[in-house]
């Protein structure tokens, strides 16, 4: 039980949307690098999804503090 706690703690922790995004930008860019010629996409849209998904996390956590 102590194991499984740990890599919930380590992976998921106090934010699970980011887990999701980086599952989600890891899906995405595999689908594209193995779409025949989708490398130079794949290669584009991963800093432009891991700035959007911190983007998302950022303003998530800001209006989770402005309500407090």
């Amino acid at each position: 039980m102590g194991f499984a706690r740990f890599w919930w703690d380590f992976l998921i922790g106090d934010t699970p949307e980011l887990f999701v995004a980086a599952l989600t930008v890891i899906g995405v860019i595999a689908i594209l690098s193995e779409a025949a010629g989708a490398n130079v996409a794949a290669i584009i849209a991963l800093p432009l999804l891991v700035v959007a998904s911190l983007g998302i996390s950022l303003y998530r956590a800001q209006g989770v503090s402005r309500k407090q």
